[in-house]
């Protein structure tokens, strides 16, 4: 549950590898932008333990072993240091960060390579709030600390069909390399991410109205006009923030209230949903925090 006195809130956004963590990210940026919030953005991908070049001989290293190795797994990430980061960051507004260069543009101020990470620096600039994205911000390390947990979650052929279209399209990847880092992966998917939205305080989970029975065959993602949205609330949210389910019905034309903390949106509504239901949480969360010497 959220902590009223802590002055700096964690939100976390969490959720695997092409399940559309980054639409939760543009809709909470919407909400910061419009209400004028100072958020420290951190992505998971700076967590990671190994940079891009070592992941690989790490990997090769763990299967000569007989095991696996995957960015999902607690050997390949910083769990603890996340979780550090988060606890400094709500009690005094500071915190150790770093960035992880995905491509030439983002590696070249820095006079580094694509896939390398900056050094660690210390959060400096005022802010009112820590926006995380990533795998992890729903593992047992982390948790505690994080006032605000989203999952984001479509039903597992979806979010296969996601991945293997933007490692196709945006990455170069065959269909048949992004299968196989599926396969690697399934176990930690099992013992990592899916654990994590049993801990979130609200679950986006998008279904498909189309046929996604084989993933490794669709040649389209289902669009949102082809696809419903179901929102689980957890009941103690809804309670602390006073969240009105028939209100938000009303405000999105073709909801429907499935439980008495779940409410099931029309796709192309899931943005608005999402700033509809988070922007009172937020304005609560900064207008209860308690002014403690640092």
């Amino acid at each position: 549950m959220v902590n009223q006195s802590i002055i700096h809130p964690v939100i976390a956004i969490t959720g695997s590898s092409g399940a559309g963590t980054s639409t939760v990210k543009q809709a909470f940026g919407d909400v910061v932008r419009r209400e004028g919030i100072k958020a420290i953005v951190i992505e998971g991908d700076s967590f990671h333990k190994f940079d891009r070049a070592s992941m690989k001989k790490e990997v090769a290293k763990y299967a000569k072993q007989g095991k696996r190795l995957s960015h999902f797994s607690k050997d390949a990430n910083l769990f603890e240091e996340l979780g550090e980061l988060f606890k400094t960051y709500r009690e005094t507004g500071k915190g150790k960060r770093r960035y992880y260069l995905h491509s030439e543009e983002e590696a070249a101020p820095y006079g580094l390579q694509p896939g390398q990470f900056t050094p660690w620096e210390e959060i400096k600039e005022p802010s009112d709030i820590l926006f995380y994205e990533g795998l992890h911000g729903g593992v047992p390390e982390v948790a505690p600390f994080v006032d605000l947990l989203i999952g984001v979650t479509p039903i597992i052929n979806l979010e296969w069909i996601q991945k293997i279209q933007r490692d196709r399209i945006q990455r170069g990847y065959t269909t048949e390399q992004t299968v196989e880092t599926i396969k690697q992966r399934i176990h930690d998917y099992v013992d990592y991410i899916t654990p994590q939205f049993s801990r979130t305080h609200i679950n986006f989970q998008r279904v498909p109205m189309v046929d996604t029975s084989n993933p490794f065959i669709a040649r389209e993602i289902p669009t949102e006009d082809e696809s419903l949205v179901v929102i689980r609330i957890k009941k103690e949210i809804m309670l602390k923030y006073n969240i009105d389910l028939v209100y938000l019905k009303n405000m999105l034309d073709g909801s429907f209230i499935s439980r008495r903390n779940t409410i099931v949106v029309p796709g192309p509504k899931m943005v608005l949903a999402m700033e509809i239901l988070v922007t009172p949480i937020i304005k609560q969360m900064l207008e209860g925090r308690v002014n403690i010497a640092y």
